[in-house]
């Protein structure tokens, strides 16, 4: 199982971004993925997450009604558009995944990738 996360970057507070999960060797139906992030000095996050198993999405308060979560089940890949951004936003941002439904916390997710860092200025 593999999962490679990439979209993140600079961008000025107020803009967008949309990071993307592709994932591989394992059947993309059958699982959840998670998006989560941490800043520097922070707690880790979750902030999205999407059953393919149950076509469900859910968010974090911070992101609500900014953050999208969709997929592309023909290229087993889970996107996060964010707009909106702010400043507080600027984290790490990683992909995890597990089976079936969403996971409340980073250790329920046994398959991850590396993480993609999104940059907020004011």
């Amino acid at each position: 199982v593999q999962l490679q996360a990439s979209g993140g970057g600079l961008v000025q507070a107020g803009g967008s971004l949309r990071l993307s999960c592709a994932a591989s060797g394992f059947t993309f139906d059958d699982y959840a993925i998670a998006w989560f992030r941490q800043a520097p000095g922070k707690e880790r996050e979750k902030i999205s997450c999407f059953s393919s198993s149950y076509g469900s999405t859910w968010y974090a308060d911070s992101v609500k009604g900014r953050f999208t979560i969709s997929s592309d089940n023909a290229k087993s890949t889970v996107y996060l558009q964010m707009n909106s951004l702010k400043v507080e936003d600027t984290a790490v941002y990683y992909c995890r995944a597990r089976w079936f439904v969403c996971g409340s916390s980073w250790s329920e997710y046994p398959y991850w990738g590396q993480g993609t860092q999104v940059t907020v200025s004011s």
